[in-house]
């Protein structure tokens, strides 16, 4: 289990913001929406990913899972022409889902650290611990949303997640070992 140090450019997705438990029924509401927008767009869209963050002083794990603050991505091959998004939301609306609020959008995280856990998610904290020990040892620090990247299914018995933390040197250090 080693971390890697990545760059990342631009990327075009899928969006919904919400908030609450991972596998709650706005997570899942936000899921649904996101997949029914990419079905009518016809595009095939790349494996779900979440961006996790919390409003609170406290640490990530001290709050509420009900707390947890989400955007939800689906990543696009292409940048959309203008007005297809639109258009999906539009024909999707019968489907029931809450596709009103999918947006696309564009973000670039730059310098990130990145691990594949392979576990239950409840174990993620022990990965991230390796990744912050290995940003302790680069002089990095957090510098962006916690990402991670499905690769199997959530009710998986097994399942894998890329798990990336975009970062910034620490008191002007050096960043090395991008590939």
């Amino acid at each position: 289990m080693t971390p890697q140090l990545i760059d990342h450019g631009p990327v075009t997705c899928l969006n919904v913001t919400g908030r609450g438990a991972p596998g709650g029924p706005e997570h899942v509401s936000a899921i649904q929406a996101l997949y029914t927008v990419a079905a009518v767009m016809n595009v095939q869209a790349g494996p779900l990913e979440g961006r996790w963050w919390v409003e609170d002083e406290r640490p990530y794990l001290e709050v509420s899972r009900d707390e947890w603050r989400w955007h939800l991505l689906l990543p696009l091959p292409d940048l959309p022409e203008p007005g297809t998004a639109d258009a999906a939301r539009e024909t999707a609306r019968v489907s029931g889902a809450a596709v009103d609020r999918v947006q696309v959008v564009t973000f670039t995280e730059g310098r990130c650290v990145e691990l594949i856990h392979e576990g239950p998610y409840s174990e993620e904290h022990v990965s991230l611990k390796v990744m912050d020990d290995f940003m302790t040892e680069h002089g990095l620090v957090h510098n962006g949303l916690h990402h991670e990247v499905y690769l199997s299914a959530f009710d998986d018995p097994a399942p894998r997640t890329l798990l990336r933390q975009p970062v910034a040197s620490s008191a002007g250090q050096e960043l090395s070992g991008s590939r």
